[in-house]
Order: C-alpha cells, then sequence, then structure tokens
C-alpha cells in the first residue's frame, strides 16, 4: 500500500514527561499519527466494540453484517458467521442455521458434526 504524502505540519503542547517520551521512539510522527487514527476509529462491528477500526473498514464490515449475523459456539466457544437470509444459505450452512433456529443453541458446524448439541 503507498503512503499518502504528508503536506501540512500541525503543532501541539505536551507535558515535559510526554515530550521526552516522544522524543525517544524511533518514529514519533507515525506514533502520533497512529495514536491520533485510533482514537478517531469507530468501534469494530465485528468484535462488538473491543477494538476500534477506520471508517473504511468500518463500513465494510457493516456492509458485510448487513447479509450476515455471528455466532459465538456455546460448544467450543469459537465465532462463526451464518446468513440473515436462509434462502442464501446452502447444503450445511442451512442445515446449521435450521438447528440453530430449532435448537435455540448457536453451535458451529464442527461441534455440531461432533453432535455436542442436537435437538
Amino acid at each position: 500500500m503507498a503512503k499518502s504524502p504528508k503536506s501540512t505540519i500541525v503543532a501541539f503542547k505536551v507535558e515535559e514527561e510526554l515530550a521526552e517520551f516522544l522524543n525517544k521512539l524511533p518514529n514519533k510522527s507515525e506514533f502520533i499519527r497512529q495514536s491520533i487514527q485510533a482514537k478517531l476509529g469507530m468501534t469494530c462491528p465485528l468484535c462488538f466494540g473491543s477494538g476500534a477500526v477506520s471508517k473504511e473498514t468500518h463500513d465494510r464490515f457493516e456492509a458485510f453484517l448487513d447479509k450476515w449475523e455471528l455466532h459465538h459456539c456455546e460448544s467450543c466457544g469459537d465465532d462463526f458467521a451464518l446468513p440473515r437470509d436462509a434462502g442464501a444459505a446452502a447444503g450445511a450452512l442451512r442445515l446449521q442455521l435450521e438447528e440453530i433456529r430449532k435448537s435455540g443453541h448457536d453451535v458451529c458446524l464442527a461441534c455440531m458434526d461432533e453432535s455436542h448439541v442436537h435437538t
């Protein structure tokens, strides 16, 4: 990915201790840019707010979540996604979706195949 050109300088005052810390960094400009971007980032819709992502990434995840829903396997703890529209699901995904809706238990395909949760 090509770096975008930096054309504007921004200055701000900080405490002496923070200035000393920043001056010890190998690339304080990059550190400051990343810190600002992280602070301005949006809550990640995939991890339910435990992280922040750029607006572009957020918008891509939101588009994904319009068609897919996230689940957390009650058996193994893995996260998995299923289509929101059952008609869009085929084969094993359709069976998994039907099983989840019938039983009320979120179970990934691997655990379903191992017969951990069946009704």
